[in-house]
C-alpha cells in the first residue's frame, strides 16, 4: 500500500525534471533545457527530495553534484523516458520495412482468386518481417467477435448489407453472371428465369452464422427460390465441379473470368437481374486510428484497385 501511495505521487513530468537536474547538475540549466521557470524546477526538486528521502543534488565547491542515490537514479530515469517516448512514437508511426508485427485477415474465397496471392506478395514486398495470418470466413466463425477481440485486424468479403457497427471500406463491385460447363444445354439454347431457377445450382457454404448469401438474399426479396443441388465450403474448387457437370455457379464475373481459359466452362448472363456484388473490408474501432492498421487497409485497397483495372479490360464487364 505504501508503494502504491508513493507511485501515485510520481508522474512522467517529475521523472523528466529528475533526469534533467541530475544530468545538468544545475537547477538553472535544467530550467532552460526544460523551458520552465527556475522556481518551478526548484519546487519539483523539493518534491523529488521528499519522495526519495535524499537530497539527490548537493553543493560541491562552486557547483552541484548528485548524491549516491541521485547517481543511481540517472539511468533508470533515462530508461523510463525512453520507454515512454517509444510507447507513443510506436503508436503514431509505422515503418513497414522494419516492422515485425503480425497482420491477421479473415477473407472470403468468393473473391477473385488472384486477390489474396497478390495482396500477400504486396505485403511481403513492403513489410518483409511482418507475419501474415489469413483466416477463412466460415459458418462457425463470428467475425464481429474476432474483430472486437483483436483476433483479426480486417475482414474482407461481400455482404448484401454490410453491418453498421463496424468501419467499412468499399473495394470493388462486380457484375453477377453464371458459370456453366461448355456442354451445358443453356449454352446453345439459352434460358429464362424459370429454367434458371429449376437448374441444378451449386452454392458455397455460409460464411458466418445466419448468412444466406447475396444471391439467395436477393432471390428471397423477389419471392423466388432456386434449386441448390450441391454446396461446397471450398469456393476455389467449385469451377472444376461445374466443368464436369450440369451444375450452375452464380457469382461475380471477375471471379468467373479467371477460369474460362483453363477449364471447359463458359460465362452466361443471368436471366434474373441481380444488383452488383459489392466487396468490402471491415474493421473495428480498436484499429481505426492505428497507423499500422491504416497502412494495412491501404494495401488491401491498392490490391483491389489493381484487380478493378483488370475487370475494366474484360469485354462485357460492367
Amino acid at each position: 500500500m505504501k508503494y502504491v501511495s508513493m507511485f501515485d505521487k510520481i508522474d512522467l513530468h517529475l521523472i523528466r525534471v529528475l533526469h534533467t537536474v541530475l544530468t545538468e547538475r544545475s537547477v538553472s540549466r535544467a530550467a532552460l533545457r526544460l523551458g520552465m521557470y527556475q522556481p518551478a524546477v526548484s519546487a519539483s526538486l523539493k518534491r523529488l527530495r521528499e519522495l526519495a528521502g535524499d537530497p539527490l543534488l548537493v553543493r560541491s565547491g562552486a557547483g552541484m553534484v548528485p548524491t549516491v542515490a541521485g547517481l543511481r537514479m540517472i539511468e533508470p530515469a533515462a530508461h523510463i523516458l525512453r520507454s515512454a517516448e517509444m510507447l507513443f512514437s510506436d503508436a503514431r508511426s509505422f515503418d513497414p520495412a522494419t516492422a515485425s508485427q503480425t497482420f491477421s485477415l479473415a477473407a472470403s474465397d468468393y473473391m477473385d482468386p488472384q486477390f489474396l496471392p497478390q495482396l500477400v506478395c504486396q505485403l511481403k514486398a513492403h513489410a518483409p518481417s511482418c507475419p501474415i495470418d489469413i483466416h477463412p470466413l466460415s459458418a462457425d466463425a463470428d467475425y464481429r467477435h474476432q474483430l472486437a477481440q483483436g483476433q483479426v485486424d480486417v475482414v474482407i468479403g461481400n455482404w448484401p448489407k454490410p453491418p453498421d457497427d463496424l468501419h467499412l471500406g468499399r473495394l470493388f463491385g462486380d457484375e453477377v453472371v453464371c458459370l456453366v460447363s461448355s456442354q451445358h444445354p443453356a449454352v446453345k439454347r439459352g434460358w429464362d428465369a424459370e429454367a434458371w431457377l429449376a437448374a441444378d445450382h451449386i452454392a458455397p457454404m455460409p460464411t458466418h452464422p445466419g448468412a444466406r448469401g447475396v444471391i439467395d438474399d436477393h432471390l428471397a426479396s423477389l419471392g423466388l427460390l432456386r434449386k441448390i443441388a450441391a454446396r461446397c465450403p471450398h469456393f476455389g474448387l467449385i469451377p472444376a465441379m461445374v466443368a464436369g457437370s450440369l451444375l450452375v455457379l452464380t457469382t461475380g464475373r471477375q471471379y468467373c473470368e479467371r477460369f474460362v481459359d483453363t477449364l471447359p466452362v463458359q460465362i452466361l448472363p443471368s436471366p434474373i437481374v441481380f444488383p452488383r456484388m459489392m466487396y468490402y473490408q471491415l474493421w473495428h474501432e480498436r484499429t481505426h486510428a492505428s497507423v499500422a492498421g491504416r497502412w494495412l487497409r491501404d494495401q488491401i485497397k491498392t490490391a483491389a484497385s489493381s484487380l478493378r483495372r483488370i475487370e475494366h479490360d474484360v469485354p462485357n464487364a460492367v
